[in-house]
């Protein structure tokens, strides 16, 4: 790994050990973690590797492969708020661990992405590396929920991305060749295994060439819609309600929505629609992929990135072109945007006997709508696996 090789010739000595995160794809439940929804998800054999040491004068020092700048702080005085560069999503992953545990040793690491970032969760599979490798350190011990909800503060708290536990559930809990089927409400999980029957596949991630932040996104503001949208509807229902911060459309039955949502401004219609009917998909995801449907499951995946584009209005032009041309690819189960949908990349669950000639038409397809975007755009096959070892 690259990773090694530069601390070694930065540091003039190996790395103790590398720590590593995958990353993720979610294909049903897209959005709608955040509204306490249900999700399917599957990490990939891509991830983040840290190669690190540990310091005993409990400083850490930190420098990303992907990223310019290298950062510095002590794991017991964190910058009160983040300085706007990559390095926040680890400054407050040790503001949220400090919180509740001792740290005296600090680390020098190394981070290496092995895909381009954007839509397969590389701020939440960062976070979860290093914060291992923190705790490995410092003697912590950790659950999988402590290091979920540990991550998902760093990103809330700290760099002021309001996401739900979707990513991090994903990297943490996930099983190779098992779906994970996750009720974000309770945090009940289920991973459910390939069925005998099911055909082979692979996930395909293709990447637009356009990186994309979501704390400069519309990504909030959709979250904000949806607690709008679920607000109201308790009003004109008569339902009980407490603060606008505590409101989510998981509380409001599908039923409500049905009777009121002609009430309901446009825009607030149309994002409760995608939870609704996302929220449906992501249930009858579960029974498809249980019984070894996976073309039953792929048509859901591909109407709920059509959801995405018109009831949830994400996607740059650029996703839009990629998901109209996987709709028309043979070979291809099912495709959407990956992650939040403002750039970024979409997945495929893709038949691999097709590889070849799916990558060769996506790719053509793609350059010739946006030419600007070659030696940027890229194809890459994955599998699935494991969550990260904690």
């Amino acid at each position: 790994m690259k990773c090694t090789e530069v601390y070694e010739q930065f540091y003039h000595k190996s790395p103790e050990a590398v720590a590593f995160c995958p990353y993720r794809i979610s294909p049903l439940g897209a959005h709608i973690d955040h509204q306490f929804g249900k999700i399917n998800g599957l990490a990939i054999d891509k991830g983040i590797h840290m190669a690190y040491r540990p310091k005993q004068n409990g400083i850490i020092e930190l420098q990303s492969l992907n990223f310019p700048k290298r950062a510095q702080f002590h794991v017991n005085s964190v910058p009160e708020y983040k300085e706007g560069d990559w390095a926040d999503h680890l400054r407050g992953a040790t503001k949220m661990l400090a919180e509740k545990y001792p740290l005296h040793v600090g680390l020098s690491g190394v981070i290496e992405g092995s895909l381009p970032s954007g839509g397969i969760s590389s701020s939440a599979a960062v976070i979860i590396c290093f914060l291992s490798a923190l705790c490995k350190v410092n003697d912590i011990h950790l659950t999988p929920m402590e290091m979920i909800m540990t991550a998902k503060a760093a990103e809330n708290q700290y760099v002021g991305v309001n996401c739900g536990k979707l990513d991090q559930s994903c990297e943490v809990l996930s099983k190779k060749n098992h779906l994970l089927y996750l009720d974000t409400k309770d945090d009940s999980f289920e991973l459910i295994p390939m069925a005998d029957t099911m055909k082979p596949y692979k996930i395909a991630i293709l990447f637009s060439g356009l990186e994309r932040s979501l704390a400069n996104s519309k990504y909030n503001l959709r979250q904000d819609e949806c607690k709008a949208a679920a607000y109201a509807l308790m009003g004109y229902a008569g339902m009980d309600y407490g603060t606008f911060a505590e409101t989510r459309l998981r509380s409001v039955p599908v039923e409500v929505f049905e009777t009121y949502q002609d009430r309901l401004p446009e825009l607030w219609r149309r994002r409760a629609e995608h939870y609704y009917s996302e929220y449906a998909r992501a249930e009858a995801g579960a029974e498809l992929w249980r019984k070894g449907d996976l073309e039953g499951y792929g048509q859901l995946v591909f109407a709920s990135g059509k959801s995405s584009i018109e009831n949830y209005e994400c996607g740059c032009d650029e996703l839009k072109k990629l998901y109209e041309i996987m709709v028309s690819t043979k070979g291809i189960y099912g495709g959407r945007f990956s992650g939040a949908g403002f750039k970024g990349c979409c997945m495929a669950l893709i038949d691999p006997d097709y590889a070849d000639e799916i990558e060769a038409k996506v790719t053509a397809e793609y350059l010739r709508a946006y030419p600007a975007l070659e030696g940027k755009y890229s194809f890459h096959l994955c599998e699935s696996a494991d969550g990260v070892v904690l």
